[in-house]
């Protein structure tokens, strides 16, 4: 198991994602935070919601990930006369074995791709949940294991509500973040129209970076060091939205632990070893926001997940570096990093 023990294997698992970063913004241009959101959703084992407007990349942005990574990928366009196997998958009568066989799904890639997941009816929505949160299909009594590393990236239009399906909140609450990409700035979209005018940024995109380097990836997130001031403010921030008067569905202990592991996903893309209370606070918002739900004054007022997510923030009180014997007292925030072993 890789760890940050290892200073250069740390410095390796850096270059890659490095790699994959460069090469998804070479096809979504000037979006850099919302690229290094993703990255920081799949290394933190995640599934990423992507909500916007037409034509903005929603897509692009999933197949450019995936396609930069050596894996497998399946792509399912959301429909209203799709099945819940035609995802999961269905067992078939084999004649010659008399016995029933099963045909997997498209669910079983390591990288999933489900355009407009909301045209979906919502018993078909459904098969995703098990997948999702347990990384596995159950058909039959019998469960399939998926493979690793395992990422759903599903896009919705949030605009054009005419014959689509609302996300339950159940499924909502799988997904560890939600970004949206919004439009480019006119340098960007001018930049965009010399390089991609003509051709299909997609078509000469090769992978960077191997399934296994992403396992390794995963396997040096979990072990980055959260000191316990971090951890409370994470819960802090989650509690808040539980006892807030804008609010009538606060986030759930699901949402906790989603915020801390995009935590140490964003240290270790920092290239740290320990995470910050910055990293809680810049997460906040991607990863509370859609899980709540606003009260029906508040939804008159205008008021947003968004902004009470960005109100809590403001209000909860950022806890002040530890100062335990034994941790180290550097700079640039190191009071959080782990005590040193004890000889």
């Amino acid at each position: 198991m890789t760890t940050y023990d290892d200073r250069a294997s740390l410095t390796d698992l850096t270059a890659t994602v490095e790699r994959v970063r460069s090469s998804v913004e070479g096809v979504i241009e000037g979006k850099p935070e919302v690229v290094r959101l993703s990255l920081t959703v799949l290394l933190a084992e995640g599934h990423l919601l992507i909500e916007d407007v037409p034509g903005v990349g929603k897509t692009m942005l999933a197949k450019a990930l995936a396609r930069s990574i050596d894996c497998s990928v399946r792509r399912i366009q959301f429909t209203p006369d799709l099945l819940p196997s035609d995802i999961t998958g269905v067992s078939i009568w084999d004649q010659q074995r008399q016995d029933f066989e099963f045909k997997p799904g498209a669910i079983f890639a390591q990288i999933v791709i489900g355009d407009e997941i909301n045209r979906a009816s919502p018993k078909t929505q459904s098969a995703l949940l098990e997948s999702m949160e347990e990384r596995q299909v159950t058909s039959d009594g019998q469960s399939y294991e998926l493979p690793s590393p395992f990422m759903v990236v599903a896009t919705q239009n949030p605009v054009e509500m005419e014959g689509t399906y609302p996300l339950p909140e159940a499924q909502r609450d799988r997904f560890m973040a939600r970004v949206s990409i919004g439009y480019p700035s006119p340098e960007a979209e001018l930049q965009m129209l010399d390089i991609h005018g003509g051709v299909n940024p997609l078509d000469d995109l090769q992978p960077v970076a191997h399934a296994h380097e992403i396992v390794k990836l995963i396997e040096a997130v979990r072990g980055v060091h959260v000191a316990e001031a971090v951890r409370r403010y994470a819960v802090d921030l989650v509690a808040a939205t539980r006892t807030h008067p804008d609010l009538r569905l606060g986030a759930s202990p699901r949402a906790t632990l989603h915020l801390l592991r995009a935590a140490k996903a964003s240290a270790a893309l920092g290239g740290r070893d320990y995470a910050l209370p910055d990293d809680v606070q810049n997460l906040a918002v991607a990863v509370l926001a859609h899980r709540l739900l606003p009260t029906a004054q508040a939804q008159l007022n205008r008021r947003t997940s968004e902004q009470v997510v960005a109100e809590i923030i403001q209000r909860t009180p950022v806890p002040a570096a530890p100062q335990q014997r034994g941790y180290g007292l550097g700079g640039d925030g190191q009071a959080y990093g782990r005590p040193p072993r004890r000889l």
